[in-house]
C-alpha cells in the first residue's frame, strides 16, 4: 500500500474499535471501502486478522497510535480492471444493439 490515510487514536478504547472508527471515515470520506490497515508493532499487540473485513498488518514505518488505512495495490488494480471489463461489455452490448 503506497497511498492511504493516516488515522490518529491514543485514546482507551480497543484496537478493533480504533481500526472501525478509521475504517468508517475512510468509507465517508473517499466512498469506498478500504482493504488494508497498518500498525506499528506496539500499537497492534498481537492483534494481527481482520476487522470488519479489512486486513490489519504490523508495519514499522507507521508511528505507534497511528493507523494507516487504503486500498492495496492489487485490490485496487482487480477491481480497476473488473470496472474496465464491465464498461467494455456495456459499449460492446450498445454497438450490437
Amino acid at each position: 500500500m503506497e497511498i492511504g490515510m493516516l488515522w490518529f487514536d491514543d485514546g482507551p478504547t480497543s484496537l478493533k474499535d480504533k481500526v472501525s472508527q478509521a475504517v468508517a471515515f475512510y468509507e465517508q470520506k473517499f466512498g469506498e471501502k478500504p482493504t488494508h490497515c497498518l500498525v506499528h508493532p506496539n500499537t497492534l499487540n498481537g492483534g494481527e486478522g481482520d476487522v470488519e473485513g479489512v486486513t490489519v498488518r504490523k508495519a514499522r514505518n507507521v508511528m505507534p497510535n497511528h493507523y494507516w488505512v487504503g486500498i492495496e495495490e492489487a485490490a485496487a488494480e482487480s477491481n480497476s480492471s473488473r470496472s474496465r471489463s464491465r464498461s467494455a461489455e456495456h459499449i460492446a452490448q450498445g454497438r450490437a444493439a
